[in-house]
């Protein structure tokens, strides 16, 4: 994933191109019609389901016509930084949380208070999308980053899973050398990762936050005790070797271990269950993560799927924000995208649409209420530049597991690059 200071070094070289049609991507047809924007990342799949829903917006506002641009998710922000740097961004934005903060910051968004109706969102889970004092950003949905199992693989190697209200970073590793043994090698016990989600929650059960403001709160010794999980599964063929693990890392859902039924577990967000089920073809169920032996918290917590946003200079403020309001809030909307998005932010569209759910949203849904009483509060958007922190932490874990550099070098290296990039 791109860099905060890559993508808008890409950006500003390509302002001067997009000047001279700055503004222009939006505004009235030649049928009077007012014309919006609205910019997502996805598959055929999301293409189809958000078409039908702007063709739904678009029927109860025939005053208004909404053009998806939809990009691979690995360009996304690229060219979206291009766009604002342009000042040609889409009307209507989707956003993570940790790119909310570098957008806001820089004027790129309205501020969306009493705009859109947010009375049926939680106040915890709105406050995510409020950067300054301002709500720059709705949430779409929540989403929780857990641990992924196929029970059968598990079984069909003759282990037995552990108790995941109980179970430790040992406990994990040990299963996972179990079921590529007990499989004779058919099947290895995960996937690796190294999601910034995975270190949060980590960090958490050592009493450490991963951003402490505008630089990281982590220590290095709890980088390296995590980057440790990673050599055990390694060493114990846990997981694929380093080789493998980094050529299968960005694949699709449908080409990782578990979307192969090639890997017993992997550690996902939630919302992603549905795809992982399908690809699979099996039956999947999510476990809360493990924890350090005698951790107080599990260090988990719920976290929006994604945001919708307002460009700052769009011509038509109004209708972008009634746009989002239907996507958010209309019952209709959510019938069509269900959790593609993300369990419903909204209550009401959730009570709407949880009998329409497929098995593994319902699934979801259920664990996500399970836990829900021992969640951590949903993370503040975090620090300018934190878009870049997987692939920095990608670059170091993958600098320990082919022994370029020691633990120890890495996790001070890793911490100094991340704390530039932050302060920048």
């Amino acid at each position: 994933m791109s860099s905060g200071k890559k993508i808008w070094s890409v950006a500003l070289l390509s302002t001067v191109m997009l000047a001279a049609t700055a503004g222009c991507g939006s505004g009235a047809n030649s049928d009077g019609k007012i014309k919006l924007r609205f910019s997502y990342w996805g598959s055929d799949a999301r293409k189809k389901m958000t078409e039908e829903a702007i063709a739904k917006f678009e029927a109860k506002n025939p005053t208004i016509e909404v053009e998806g641009v939809i990009s691979d998710f690995p360009s996304y922000y690229d060219m979206l930084a291009t766009r604002v740097a342009g000042r040609d961004a889409p009307d209507v934005i989707s956003l993570e949380i940790r790119a909310l903060r570098e957008y806001a910051e820089r004027g790129a968004l309205a501020d969306l208070a009493a705009k859109v109706n947010t009375s049926d969102i939680d106040s915890k889970l709105l406050t995510t999308g409020v950067v300054v004092g301002k709500q720059y950003a709705i949430p779409t949905g929540v989403n929780a980053f857990s641990m992924v199992v196929n029970p059968a693989l598990v079984k069909q190697a003759r282990v037995v899973l552990p108790d995941d209200s109980s179970w430790t970073w040992e406990d994990f590793v040990e299963l996972c050398s179990k079921v590529t043994a007990g499989s004779g090698g058919k099947v290895t016990g995960t996937q690796l990762s190294w999601n910034p989600a995975y270190l949060q929650i980590y960090a958490a059960q050592r009493g450490e936050q991963f951003y402490d403001g505008n630089k990281l709160g982590l220590s290095p010794q709890t980088i390296k005790d995590w980057w440790g999980i990673t050599q055990n599964l390694i060493r114990t063929k846990g997981s694929p070797d380093a080789a493998k693990s980094s050529a299968i890392y960005d694949a699709g859902i449908a080409k990782t271990l578990i979307g192969t039924n090639t890997g017993a577990t992997t550690m996902m967000w939630s919302n992603v269950l549905g795809a992982a089920t399908k690809a699979s073809g099996q039956n999947l169920e999510l476990l809360r993560m493990p924890r350090i032996r005698a951790a107080t918290t599990g260090g988990m917590f719920l976290q929006p799927s994604m945001f919708y946003a307002a460009y700052s200079e769009s011509k038509h403020p109004f209708e972008a924000a009634k746009f989002i309001d239907f996507m958010v809030n209309d019952p209709e909307a959510g019938q069509i995208i269900l959790s593609d998005r993300g369990l419903p932010a909204n209550s009401k569209v959730l009570s709407a649409v949880s009998g329409k759910l497929p098995d593994a949203d319902q699934k979801t849904m259920a664990f996500v209420n399970e836990i829900r009483g021992e969640l951590a509060a949903p993370p503040a958007a975090p620090p300018k530049g934190s878009s870049a922190m997987e692939s920095i932490l990608k670059r170091y874990s993958e600098d320990v597991i082919f022994s370029r550099m020691t633990p120890d070098v890495a996790a001070r290296k890793f911490i100094t690059e991340a704390n530039a990039l932050l302060a920048g």
